[in-house]
């Protein structure tokens, strides 16, 4: 038996096969970059470079020597910007006109969209996929086309909806705060409701059926079945819809845009950050003020986002 047994050291490691279809690491890996590379491409180009285009912008101001006819010079002023801004009692009240807008915008929105998704998958509803598409069609439609819509369903005189409240005996003063800013609210739910809708749906249909026949057989309505199985169940896609919408919120834009036509003593020109921002770009060519503001509203959307995400974590783990 020593004999017919070969040294150690002149054993050969046993041939292992290589594993049926696989590939070489250097040719899946050659793959990956070829088909990630477009899009990291177009993020560097679309995402990355007008950050930092912004991020240089915000740190020089341009000064005016004379009483203004000279040439401008554009000198490096580190956070002066951002100083500025901050100061600006405009920028300020613009994210105090967005909260506004959110303490009556964020619990029509979630509360709507979630009921709508609940009744739409009772047992009782009949045409669901007639209904799912007809309240995701506004949200295919571009916002400030929606806006325009709405401006003229707004305008006295031309709309027909105003005309028929004004037949009724009620007044509609859209320069009025308090018509204004639940008109501006109107339009943005009438823009998003249906696409939470489809989100809620989808997660209310990821829940087991024999879970909600179980409940239906035990003798529970409804009401209790969403109450107590479906609303817990889907509370991660709350949570989803939560943060896009406190984003969203802040990201105002294009709807007190064009209201600001018709309700100019109400939504100014600076009634967001975002619209404060536009305004100093695009009207008083003070590019630095508007890449500062622009990244502290960045900034907040960021906090934002952190705090809305950890306040939903414990909501998921329960």
């Amino acid at each position: 038996m020593a004999l017919l047994t070969k040294p150690a050291a002149t054993r050969r490691a046993p041939h292992r096969a290589p594993a049926a279809g696989g590939r070489p690491r250097s040719r899946t890996r050659g793959a990956a970059a070829l088909l990630l590379g477009p899009f990291f491409l177009l993020f560097a180009a679309a995402t990355l470079a007008p950050i930092g285009y912004a991020l240089w912008l915000s740190l020089f101001q341009e000064h005016h020597s004379g009483l203004g006819f000279g040439p401008a010079t554009t000198v490096f002023s580190g956070i002066g910007n951002y100083l500025d801004v901050l100061k600006d009692s405009a920028y300020r009240d613009g994210f105090v006109h967005v909260a506004l807008f959110a303490v009556i915008y964020v619990p029509l929105m979630l509360g709507g969209s979630l009921a709508v998704a609940l009744l739409l998958d009772s047992a009782l509803a009949r045409a669901k996929r007639f209904f799912q598409l007809t309240l995701f069609l506004p949200h295919v439609v571009p916002g400030i086309i929606a806006a325009i819509v709405w401006l003229y369903l707004y305008t006295p005189g031309v709309s027909p909806i105003v005309s028929v409240l004004q037949s009724g005996g009620f007044s509609f003063d859209l320069g009025s705060p308090f018509v204004a800013v639940p008109s501006l609210v109107n339009v943005a739910i009438w823009e998003v409701l249906g696409y939470n809708v489809v989100v809620f749906y989808a997660a209310l249909q990821a829940i087991p059926r024999e879970v909600l026949e179980a409940a239906l057989i035990d003798g529970a309505s409804e009401l209790r079945t969403s109450w107590s199985i479906k609303l817990p169940s889907i509370r991660s896609s709350v949570g989803l819809v939560g943060l896009f919408t406190a984003i969203g919120v802040l990201q105002l834009f294009q709807e007190p845009l064009l209201m600001q036509q018709t309700a100019p003593a109400v939504i100014t020109t600076t009634w967001t950050p975002n619209l404060y921002n536009y305004a100093q770009a695009f009207k008083d060519s003070n590019y630095g003020y508007a890449a500062a503001g622009s990244i502290l509203l960045a900034v907040v959307c960021g906090l934002l986002s952190f705090g809305v995400t950890r306040l939903s974590n414990p909501w998921r783990r329960a």
